[in-house]
C-alpha cells in the first residue's frame, strides 16, 4: 500500500476513534483505495476526482458537508504528505502528522476566510504540527544556524534536473543536503524549489515577511550547493 493512501487510512481511523465523521472518513479512504490501482505497466494510476470548483467544497465543508471535505482530503492527501515528509524523513511520523492535520483542518474549517488558497493554509496547518512534534523531542547535542554565513551567488535548485529525477545517486544526494539543513532553512527550500509555491505563498505557509523567506531561502540554496560541491569533490577523488 502506498505511504501517502496508508496516511489517508489514518485520517480515516482517527475521524472515527474521535467520534467525528466516521463513516465519510471512511468513505473518503476506501475511495481513494479504489481509485488507486496499477496500470499494466507498473505505474499507479489515479482517477480524476470530479471536477468540482474547490471554493464551493471549501463551503459546503464549513456548512458541515463531510463528503465535501473528504475530497478537499483527496485532492491534497498526498502533496501535504510530501512536504511533511521531506520536513520529519520518518514515515510513520509523516503519516501521523498528516493524520493529524486534516483533523485540525476539519475542526478549523469554519474560521477559513479565503484570504490565502486553501492548500497554503492546509500546509501551514501541516508545518505547524511538525514543528510542534519536533520541539517536543530532546533539543540536539550542537544547534546549527546559516545565519553567520558569508553571503553568495545561490543557484536557484527549483530548476535543478536532479531534483526531478526519479531517481539515482544525486537526487538522494541532493535530498540527503535537504534533511541536514536546520529546519527553519529546510521548510522555505522545500516549499519554494520541490513543491514549487510561489515566494508569496511559500512565506505565507510560513508566517513571514517576504523579505525574511527569500534571506533564509537563498541561505538554505547555499548550504545545500555547499553540500553537492563536496560530494562532487570526494567523488571525483
Amino acid at each position: 500500500m502506498a505511504a501517502p493512501l496508508r496516511a489517508l487510512q489514518a485520517v480515516s481511523e482517527a475521524f472515527a476513534s474521535a467520534g467525528e465523521g466516521r463513516a465519510s472518513a471512511r468513505a473518503a479512504w476506501q475511495a481513494s483505495a479504489h481509485e488507486a490501482s496499477r496500470h499494466p505497466s507498473g505505474r499507479r494510476v489515479v482517477a480524476t476526482p470530479p471536477a468540482t470548483d474547490e471554493q464551493q467544497l471549501i463551503e459546503r465543508a464549513q456548512a458541515g458537508d463531510q463528503p465535501a471535505f473528504e475530497e478537499l482530503v483527496r485532492r491534497h492527501a498526498d502533496r501535504l504528505y510530501a512536504v511533511v515528509l521531506r520536513y520529519v524523513a520518518d514515515v510513520e511520523e509523516a503519516e501521523e502528522v498528516t493524520q493529524e492535520a486534516f483533523l485540525r483542518a476539519w475542526r478549523a474549517i469554519s474560521d477559513f476566510e479565503g484570504r490565502s488558497q486553501f492548500f497554503t493554509w492546509l500546509y501551514r496547518i501541516g508545518i505547524n504540527e511538525a514543528k510542534r512534534r519536533a520541539e517536543r523531542r530532546p533539543a540536539p547535542t550542537t544547534v546549527s544556524s546559516l545565519e553567520d554565513e558569508p553571503l553568495e551567488d545561490a543557484p536557484d535548485w527549483s530548476e535543478a534536473p536532479a531534483l526531478r529525477a526519479e531517481q539515482g545517486e544525486l537526487r538522494r544526494e541532493l535530498e540527503r543536503a535537504v534533511r541536514a539543513l536546520p529546519v527553519d532553512y529546510r521548510i522555505p527550500l522545500i516549499l519554494r524549489d520541490i513543491e514549487g509555491l510561489s515566494t508569496e505563498e511559500a512565506a505565507e505557509v510560513m508566517g513571514l515577511g517576504e523579505v525574511a523567506f527569500k534571506s533564509r531561502l537563498h541561505r538554505a540554496r547555499l548550504a545545500v550547493r555547499r553540500a553537492m560541491d563536496e560530494y562532487f569533490i570526494e567523488a571525483n577523488r
